[in-house]
């Protein structure tokens, strides 16, 4: 075996202080891919010319992108059949195809409709806004899946479709959400193929999602419209979040916690609305979505 080669000082310091500027530059672009500001395919692009990010695991920019992590990243490394310690300069032809894949929504500019994202916090009225604006043809509204037990008032199908954590593990494996996210105690998703379809059909679409999951849509879809619905006032909310008979008075209270981290999150989002009459915001919607198409 060859030994290493003997470095003097002066070489030593140059090489962890390359060692340290490709460190930075990495956590740079990790956070830019988790802000949405940058795709898969982006930094797959910058890695022929960028040798830091040729150097990064692949497993690294996964778990950098918001609502991914280890296991989603895990799981799908192994189904596409990456190496968990594979850096970026290593991937192959198919492997990279494969990764921008998973991560982007195919997309027929002749056809497609627009896809709006309505998201904020709980108890601001996101499942009220969403009953009304199925009343109208303009939209085709996605309906969730969850692992969080149905509501009294909530139906299979329609509201949500419930599924076991089993069940739900078996979809992220096969790669069946185009987003999810873990939320009060829950998982949370969005079934892929409905939603493409329905774009590819000329509707516009919307996602009734969490803060989470509508940055991942930001990433995948840039065009996506996200809205964040704002209540009249913090008053309001509460008054809303405490009225709920089905959560216990702790569950109310981590709601509260919860839902002051969510109004922060607002910058975020293309537009805001304040949910002070439901037929205002629905009329809102339906306009952001026709300026796209305009």
């Amino acid at each position: 075996m060859r030994k290493p080669p003997v470095l003097t000082e002066a070489e030593r310091a140059a090489a962890l202080a390359k060692a340290r500027t490709s460190r930075t530059h990495r956590a740079e672009i990790k956070a830019k891919v988790r802000a949405g500001s940058l795709t898969v395919e982006q930094v797959l692009d910058l890695a022929s010319s960028d040798e830091a990010v040729a150097k990064m695991r692949v497993s690294e920019l996964l778990e950098s992108m918001s609502g991914v992590g280890k296991v989603r990243a895990i799981a799908i490394l192994d189904r596409i059949g990456i190496s968990r310690t594979r850096r970026v300069m290593g991937l192959g032809h198919h492997q990279r195809s494969a990764l921008i894949k998973e991560f982007s929504i195919p997309r027929d500019n002749n056809h497609d409709g627009a896809l709006v994202v309505l998201s904020g916090p709980g108890g601001v009225g996101k499942s009220t806004v969403s009953k009304e604006i199925r009343e109208h043809d303009d939209f085709w509204v996605s309906v969730s899946a969850t692992t969080r037990k149905p509501r009294h008032t909530e139906s299979h199908g329609v509201d949500y479709i419930y599924m076991s954590d089993e069940e739900f593990d078996r979809a992220i494996t096969n790669n069946y959400f185009l987003e999810w996210a873990a939320f009060a105690g829950a998982r949370y998703g969005t079934p892929r193929q409905p939603v493409l379809d329905a774009l590819s059909e000329g509707k516009d679409v919307l996602l009734e999602i969490d803060i989470e999951g509508a940055k991942q849509v930001k990433a995948n879809w840039p065009d996506a419209i996200l809205v964040f619905l704002e209540p009249p006032s913090w008053e309001e909310l509460v008054s809303r979040l405490e009225g709920r008979a089905t959560d216990s008075p702790a569950r109310r209270a981590e709601r509260l916690v919860l839902a002051q981290e969510e109004m922060a999150q607002s910058p975020f989002f293309d537009h805001i609305l304040v949910n002070d009459q439901v037929e205002h915001v629905v009329a809102s919607l339906i306009r952001l979505a026709h300026s796209q198409r305009s």
